[in-house]
């Protein structure tokens, strides 16, 4: 499989109803500042969300969302602040050096966290040490597409089709789960992909649309106005259950295809404070995360507009996915052999 550059996505769910069963806080718990043994109470100031994705992400929009209802239940300001770049580790870097009093968090696509050893040459954070896990807050399914004038219609066509030639295809980002899987695709089929890497999905989208590339990936928050058009006709969900939005698109496991690639690269926004961080607040921060996707419209509105219907996972549900899924997409990049940045 080629591989170039161009300059231009859990297994472990819940329902809200458990959530709502198993988190039932009252609101003067949650929301008033709490002192925590014989430190301070929190939050005793305003909060820095740093998202690391620009304006009009997934993980922007997600982040916005959080701290409108984090604002409204702690009664302390939010303050969600942009910081993209270097796969994650600028943003990174600033939740890492900040004081560990739960004033300052990050919120991340959790493949940049996973990935940013592998791809970036001493890295100013170590998302496995500098960073503690507080929750995961989904992206929705992520679904591979064709061109519409692709002559594959299916998953099993473009299979054939690319045995007999290289098909070119867009990938939103160095390193995706998309671009790992397609690697895989290629060992274990035959098919030959020649990968172009985009600095994101819009970039990626604009050249599919226009034929340039003939097949690609995506939120189904981001493809799913291109499909829903007729721009781009879909063949696989890579990550997630099937799609109740696209309920003739099969997943990977439906098409045949099982292992590590296929289903332990789930892509999501995750939630991390500062290495040091007193329990009880990531655990309190957790809980807000969680009650925020059933008590918050604008939440739960995003949610629906990523087609996203899972439960944020805490706590050990949420250390089990990142110890499966992180060393899946590490050895997979390692295994292509992606540069370091």
């Amino acid at each position: 499989m080629k591989n170039t550059t161009r300059n231009d996505a859990a297994s472990q769910r819940i329902s809200r109803r458990d959530v709502l069963k198993t988190f039932g806080l009252g609101a003067a718990v949650l929301g008033a500042p709490r002192a925590f043994g014989q430190g301070a109470a929190w939050p005793a100031k305003p909060i820095r969300l740093i998202a690391t994705q620009a304006p009009g992400s997934s993980n922007d929009a997600t982040a916005r969302a959080l701290a409108e209802y984090m604002t409204k239940e702690l009664g302390a300001t939010v303050v969600v602040e942009n910081r993209p770049g270097a796969i994650s580790t600028i943003g990174g870097e600033v939740v890492a050096h900040s004081p560990a009093d739960g004033h300052t968090l990050l919120i991340t696509l959790q493949s940049s966290a996973a990935q940013a050893s592998v791809l970036v040459k001493n890295p100013a954070v170590n998302f496995d040490t500098d960073l503690v896990p507080v929750a995961s807050v989904g992206v929705g399914p992520v679904v591979g597409v064709a061109h519409k004038a692709f002559p594959a219609n299916s998953l099993k066509e473009l299979i054939a089709l690319a045995r007999t030639k290289p098909v070119n295809c867009g990938n939103y980002a160095i390193g995706s789960g998309w671009q790992l899987m397609l690697h895989q695709l290629s060992k274990d089929t035959g098919a030959e992909f020649n990968v172009a890497t985009y600095k994101g999905t819009g970039a990626m989208l604009g050249d599919l649309y226009g034929g340039q590339v003939s097949i690609g990936a995506g939120s189904l928050a981001g493809i799913g106005g291109g499909i829903k058009v007729g721009n781009v006709k879909p063949l696989v969900v890579t990550t997630g259950p099937h799609s109740k939005a696209l309920p003739d698109t099969p997943t990977w496991a439906e098409a045949g295809f099982i292992g590590p690639a296929y289903q332990d690269l789930a892509e999501t926004n995750m939630l991390f404070a500062p290495k040091g961080t007193p329990r009880e607040i990531v655990d309190r921060i957790a809980r807000l995360v969680q009650r925020s996707v059933v008590e918050s419209e604008r939440v739960r509105n995003v949610m629906a507009t990523l087609a996203e219907d899972e439960t944020p996972l805490v706590g050990e549900d949420l250390h089990k996915f990142i110890a499966r899924s992180w060393p899946t997409y590490r050895w997979l990049t390692r295994e292509i052999g992606i540069a370091q940045t």
